[in-house]
């Protein structure tokens, strides 16, 4: 007899509030997770100017996360929350 478990998580149903839609991006402040991976800072620097020029984003915040395998801190989190319109998390490689 051969005992086989099923890698794959199951998904939990998010307690979270549904986002507003955004309209636009102009004016806006985006906001970027890290996610320590190598090169994703040359990815956010280049998207960024992108979104600024091309878009009219008034702000970009960056924040980085110590490792990937780990959450983005509550402080990271709350802080994002409270000066950005949107908040990409990302990853590199």
């Amino acid at each position: 007899m051969v005992l086989l478990y099923d890698p794959i998580a199951r998904r939990q149903p998010e307690a979270r509030e549904e986002g507003r839609k955004l309209e636009t991006l102009s004016g806006k402040v985006v906001g970027f997770i890290d996610n320590a991976k190598p090169n994703f800072d040359h990815l956010v620097d280049d998207l960024a100017a992108l979104l600024m020029t091309k878009y009219g984003v008034a702000r970009v915040v960056k924040r980085r996360k110590p490792s990937a395998s780990i959450p983005a801190s509550p402080e990271i989190v709350d802080e994002l929350a409270a000066q950005c319109d949107l908040v990409i998390a990302g990853s590199g490689d």
